[in-house]
């Protein structure tokens, strides 16, 4: 997986959580069996900004601790189809991850489990919505979702 981390936070997250997320991700990745080429970023922010992206884009009035913004939605209007052959050798580029490292401290704190875990599940949260899965669709996706979700993290490594 081509994925691109880039830290905006303030002071900034270590190189050992960066690690951490690139291979949670690639393991996601091979787990859910993405072509190798596929490309992402995940934006590391703290909550003013992380807010500015949720009252801009979500009309949502306060900081979250992960926002998923999908390049290739169902719903895209004008979808860029190549042919057979030429989109086998192209990256699949599935989105942008911006995760606010103020709200995983905070969540890892009140939930009692590591902010590793917490950074790894907010992470895959995201990760899975950019491959189309959402939870708020209602309670059978939601456990899909929640299920996939847990899966990756257990085998991963990163329990409760």
């Amino acid at each position: 997986m081509d994925l691109a981390i880039i830290d905006q936070s303030k002071p900034g997250v270590s190189q050992y959580h960066r690690d951490l997320v690139k291979c949670v991700l690639e393991y996601a990745g091979q787990y859910m069996e993405l072509p190798d080429n596929t490309e992402m970023s995940v934006t590391f922010m703290n909550n003013d900004e992380i807010h500015r992206y949720n009252r801009e884009y979500r009309n949502i009035d306060k900081p979250t601790d992960v926002i998923s913004f999908a390049i290739e939605d169902d719903d895209d209007d004008f979808p860029l189809l190549p042919d057979e052959e030429m989109g086998e050798d192209l990256a699949k580029n599935i989105g942008d991850i911006l995760v606010s490292v103020d709200i995983i401290a905070q969540q890892a704190e009140y939930l009692g489990h590591s902010f590793e875990r917490e950074l790894g599940f907010l992470v895959v949260h995201g990760f899975l919505h950019l491959n189309g899965y959402d939870h708020m669709l209602g309670d059978a996706e939601e456990k899909e979702m929640f299920d996939l979700q847990r899966n990756i993290l257990d085998s991963y490594g990163l329990r409760r």
